[in-house]
């Protein structure tokens, strides 16, 4: 019996699950927290959130990717269904790679962003934050395609950093350092076969290794007792955020809310109010929210995410964000303290006509000091790049350590 099946069936029973990992975890997990991701247990921080970050910025950090939710679409008509329901040309996709995209419903608003694998001819794996096997089900009608949700039967480790690619190769995986950014490639491990592509969610060099459950906790040990000379650290959920703003990354929840879950659509965002409309490929044909997206590239868009330097070392969460004449323009997504940029920083949500690159805009900061709150309106600029980009991310093959 699958695993899926299995775990199905006891659902009612469990709120939620170990991840095939939570053995390995638990020895690394000092601080002893957990926290709910999706359907399983999760490590919001081993032992230090910012030494874990440093370990994915300088070293190799490892973090569960179990949780993700991971559907699997085959058949005849795979690629067609596909294209009907992504933004963007799935057929670009070839064998072997990986493509990342938004599907939107017939508003033009973004029910979710993903990675879609392209695993074999006519067999796809599409990695996202959000469950919508239904969704997928619905729009699968009239096509000759099998949708099946592999969540359970499948579990990943993201291996991210300067040293992930020679933590790899200790490992005996002959090759992986001539695989290009989004490529995948498949390794007999163990018996099994392990899936490696060269992706990730940290803006740095990295790989994500994708496994059967019964195989996890060999996978783990060999991949630290290969990394222990290379800076090898598990890694927790706030690690990972903080690596994933400085890529400037988005996250579904927090920088856009997903359209299914909206109560109120104007609350919700499109690809091009998310900085995506290079993901949306109108020459492909019909595709969901084709209509609504060509109007809105006509009309213009409401929103833009922008990427803002702020003054001062106070990380801007939950801000307000408004014109040096103090008129509201918007509000803060995501924001840290980037230790790799020396800066403030920050996702920001703002209403066009602001968001133009250089635009001066002001901030407004609450924060605490020994349960007294102070408030600044620190000085922001609109900037054009990512602020974590380093070329190593798409060197191959990477440098060896």
């Amino acid at each position: 019996m699958r695993r899926s099946e299995l775990q199905s069936r006891d659902h009612f029973r469990n709120a939620v699950w170990p991840s095939p990992f939570h053995s390995r975890q638990k020895q690394h997990n000092q601080l002893r927290e957990w926290s709910r991701w999706a359907d399983y247990l999760s490590v919001p921080a081993f032992w230090c959130e910012s030494m874990e970050y440093f370990a994915g910025r300088n070293a190799c950090g490892v973090f569960d990717l179990t949780p993700m939710v991971k559907h699997r679409v085959s058949g005849p008509d795979a690629l067609h269904y596909l294209n009907r329901l992504m933004t963007r040309d799935v057929s670009k996709i070839k064998p072997g790679r990986v493509g990342y995209s938004v599907w939107c419903n017939e508003q033009g608003r973004v029910i979710d962003d993903g990675t879609i694998f392209h695993v074999e001819e006519g067999v796809y794996r599409i990695c996202s934050q959000e469950h919508q096997l239904d969704w997928f089900l619905t729009n699968a009608l009239g096509f000759d395609v099998r949708v099946e949700d592999e969540t359970h039967d499948v579990c990943g480790l993201a291996v991210q950093g300067p040293t992930s690619c020679a933590v790899l190769k200790q490992m005996g995986l002959a090759g992986i350092e001539n695989l290009t950014p989004f490529g995948m490639m498949s390794f007999d491990f163990e018996g099994t076969r392990l899936m490696i592509s060269r992706t990730g969610y940290t803006g740095d060099l990295g790989y994500e290794l994708w496994i059967d459950p019964d195989h996890a906790e060999v996978l783990w040990d060999r991949l630290f007792e290969a990394g222990e000379n290379r800076g090898i650290r598990a890694m927790g959920s706030q690690a990972l955020d903080l690596l994933r703003i400085e890529a400037g990354f988005i996250l579904a929840g927090v920088d856009f809310l997903p359209a299914q879950e909206a109560v109120r659509p104007t609350h919700t965002r499109s690809p091009f109010e998310l900085g995506l409309g290079w993901l949306v490929h109108f020459d492909k044909g019909v595709f969901n929210g084709r209509a609504a997206l060509l109007e809105e590239q006509q009309n213009g868009s409401r929103f833009v995410l922008a990427k803002l330097d702020i003054d001062g070392n106070k990380p801007a969460r939950d801000s307000f964000v408004y014109t040096k004449d103090k008129k509201y323009a918007g509000t803060v997504t995501s924001a840290m303290w980037s230790p790799s940029a020396k800066a403030s920083i920050a996702l920001a949500s703002l209403e066009v006509p602001h968001g133009q690159i250089g635009e001066e805009l002001l901030v407004e900061i609450y924060y605490q000091r020994e349960l007294k709150w102070s408030r600044v309106m620190a000085p922001a600029r609109v900037v054009k790049d990512n602020f974590w980009d380093p070329p190593r991310r798409r060197q191959t093959p990477p440098a060896d350590f």
